[in-house]
């Protein structure tokens, strides 16, 4: 097939990237549907052998695409640019070149981002943008013109396949009133009366439109390579390296134990903060319930919890399918073929490609064309010719009438929501590594993955804290033990935090401070540190915040005086003068910072706190009000009323929660789950979403390892906890 389509070449470019990646410790992978091709994995461009895991090669390549095949090559993401100046050195920059296409604001996107920018929550977006009319003809006269030059006319980007570019007369853009609609101040976007957009969101809107939003990666006529950075290779390889040099033991993707018991043991108890793929409060709700034991459930892993198998209904019944708490059924005796390996729940693209050969007898192209046409808007061409042709075929297997027409549903509903086979099983390869340093080097893990920040669902803060739970000291930062990133120290291996950490610093200081300690010895005090490396006067001072000059024998409020001093140096002045007054005999007086002051102080100049996690500063008072903490939820009955507080580490609101927010607390034991109802949330909007810490009155709901507190009520917790929630994303 390859030599057929012309393609030879275009496999042995890629070919050419992943040897450069492999003779240069650059890890990689290839993945998305290249895992689809033997062709691929017998050139080392993908670790999934596609035959032992029954993957079709035509979800890959078929004549009837009309063009080459898509392979994305997954970079670990410091070293991606090494890769492209490999590319433009090798080929030349008149035969390579980065492209992309200019994406602008649509009333959809307008609307929904604008949205965003005021607050509103991801639900409520999404259910905005969705009122946007559609197919209204913009009017004629200067407002309509107006409409289209904002890029919202009748001519679609030719080169675009982004839906937000295309479309012309599916926008109503324009001015006056359209079929009843409202719009923002009498221009613009036309929505149903009845949406309840405020004014504002549609006024902001309006604006927007025609404006720049992103660029697209898909640029026609152009055979394209996608080479991706992705921050788990780096996490990976940088702890790779540090199992090296501190455990003497050389590891690599190909040589880490399969199939690992204890490794599912952890991921079963969700103990997954910071693994790859599976970390997420979903992820972490559905692992106890499923219970992976063997690689292909990590498979399953990655693909369930996605927009499309929740919204298509497949979460439920394959979790239950799995524990045994409903039989397996088959839509047709004849996927059983296609769908036994996920107990009669479809995932994946390719179970709907096998399923259309085992009951319509469609040829493996024949049915990508399906899968292609299903998928797409705008296709009813295309979908008429290929269902007359599946019905045809069918009928020849004995499935006519309702039982066809039932088939058919089935097919059309999951054809927009399957997730690519192949896809999960080049993530399931990182989710089971990642998974496996945690458990057997979690102090590697933490540093690793500090250094290959930024990247994951959680914040260095969290990572540190979870390291602290699984028993890894972690010290501060120290100008003369510290390198640039984090590194280990002693037996058991300890975490110190790096350099570049600090506030104010970053790579290029902190490399400049390491290489000339290393270089000519360790520093004296601050007046050398300044003198041999010509530190800024915040740089100095966020290092003494840090604590990083505690070697010196300063405390940090010594150090911050002293910092000062050196900073004031100047010729007319007295060494180890301030403002008239001794240097020494000032710091002296100085009282040293209390626990929360130090608590304060990290947050501050490094987003972590090593030494204790900011709830313990109020555990005393936690205590007295009934807080239970997160480790002791898992232990208490369902239904009890419990009060639970901490950090807000996340919230989240997905469409398909039907307006439900969730939120995570984090305390010194663990994360807590907490469940906001739309009245709930709406009651205490503005603590909710403003609070960085929160007391939560609610009860609590446990089942199956997954526990809940679902929220009755929200009242602010004071603290001082530094770094941002990550919230909506």
């Amino acid at each position: 097939m390859i030599e057929q389509l012309g393609f030879p070449g275009y496999f042995l470019i890629v070919h050419d990237i992943v040897e450069f990646c492999r003779n240069n410790n650059i890890l990689c992978q290839g993945r998305g549907s290249a895992a689809n091709s033997a062709v691929c994995y017998a050139l080392g461009i993908t670790n999934v052998d596609a035959v032992s895991f029954g993957l079709l090669f035509e979800r890959f390549l078929a004549p009837e695409r009309g063009g080459p095949p898509d392979i994305d090559v997954d970079i670990e993401s410091g070293r991606r640019e090494e890769v492209i100046q490999y590319v433009y050195g090798s080929y030349g920059r008149y035969r390579a070149a980065q492209v992309a296409n200019v994406i602008t604001y649509r009333p959809w996107s307008a609307v929904r981002d604008v949205a965003r920018a005021l607050g509103y929550s991801p639900g409520q977006q999404d259910a905005w943008s969705r009122q946007i009319e559609r197919r209204i003809p913009p009017p004629a006269g200067p407002a309509g013109a107006a409409g289209n030059r904002a890029g919202s006319g009748t001519d679609p980007d030719p080169g675009t396949t982004d839906p937000e570019a295309s479309g012309g007369q599916e926008w109503a853009a324009g001015g006056g009133r359209a079929a009843g609609g409202r719009r923002a101040a009498g221009r613009g976007i036309a929505t149903d009366p009845s949406a309840g957009i405020p004014a504002e969101v549609l006024d902001l809107a309006h604006q927007l439109l025609g404006f720049p939003r992103h660029l697209g990666i898909h640029s026609a006529g152009l055979v394209k390579f996608d080479l991706l950075g992705l921050g788990m290779l780096s996490m990976l390889h940088g702890a790779f390296d540090l199992v090296r040099d501190h455990h003497g033991r050389d590891l690599d993707l190909g040589s880490i134990p399969p199939e690992d018991p204890a490794v599912y043991d952890m991921l079963c108890a969700a103990d997954s903060i910071g693994v790859f793929q599976v970390e997420s409060r979903a992820q972490m709700s559905t692992l106890p319930r499923l219970r992976p034991r063997r690689f292909y459930d990590l498979v399953v892993e990655v693909a369930l919890i996605r927009p499309g198998p929740i919204q298509g209904g497949s979460v439920h019944p394959y979790i239950r399918r799995r524990n045994g708490a409903e039989g397996v059924v088959y839509p047709h005796p004849l996927l059983r073929r296609s769908l036994e390996k996920t107990l009669g729940v479809p995932l994946f693209q390719e179970q709907f490609m096998q399923m259309a050969i085992d009951v319509a007898d469609f040829t493996p192209a024949e049915a990508d064309q399906l899968r292609r046409a299903m998928g797409a808007k705008r296709a009813t061409e295309r979908i008429d010719r290929l269902r007359a042709r599946l019905y045809a075929g069918m009928a020849a297997n004995g499935i006519v009438g309702a039982a066809a027409d039932d088939l058919y549903a089935k097919l059309a509903a999951f054809a927009n929501f399957g997730f690519p086979e192949s896809h999960s099983v080049s993530f399931a390869f990182l989710v089971y590594a990642s998974s496996w340093i945690k458990l057997y080097y979690p102090a590697v893990f933490c540093a690793a993955l500090l250094n290959a920040q930024p990247m994951g669902f959680y914040s260095p803060q969290s990572l540190v804290a979870d390291a602290r739970r699984h028993g890894i000291v972690v010290h501060g930062p120290d100008l003369d033990l510290s390198a640039v990133g984090a590194r280990l120290t002693g037996s058991p291996a300890a975490v110190r935090l790096g350099l570049a950490g600090v506030r104010r610093l970053g790579d290029a200081p902190a490399g400049r401070i390491v290489a000339e300690r290393d270089a000519h010895g360790p520093y004296q005090d601050i007046s050398d540190l300044v003198r041999r490396v010509g530190l800024r006067a915040e740089q100095i001072e966020a290092l003494a915040t840090a604590g990083a000059f505690n070697g010196f024998g300063l405390a940090r409020r010594e150090a911050l005086w002293a910092a000062g001093a050196v900073t004031q140096t100047r010729p007319d002045r007295l060494e180890g003068m301030v403002f008239g007054a001794d240097v020494s005999a000032v710091a002296a007086l100085l009282p040293g910072m209390n626990e929360a002051e130090t608590v304060v102080a990290d947050l501050w100049a490094t987003g972590t706190t090593p030494g204790c996690y900011p709830t313990e500063i109020v555990r005393d008072l936690l205590d007295e009000l009934g807080v239970v903490v997160a480790r002791r939820l898992r232990d208490l009955e369902s239904g009890r009323r419990v009060l639970v507080a901490g950090v807000v580490t996340h919230r989240q609101c997905p469409s398909t929660a039907g307006g439900t927010t969730f939120m995570s607390l984090e305390d010194e034991t663990g994360l807590a789950n907490v469940i906001c109802s739309r009245g709930v949330w709406a009651r205490y909007r503005s603590t909710a979403r403003s609070a960085a810490a929160l007391i939560v009155r609610g009860r609590l709901e446990s089942a199956q390892g997954v526990v809940n507190a679902i929220a009755a009520s929200l009242r602010v917790l004071p603290l001082a906890v530094g770094a941002r929630s990550r919230d909506f994303r």
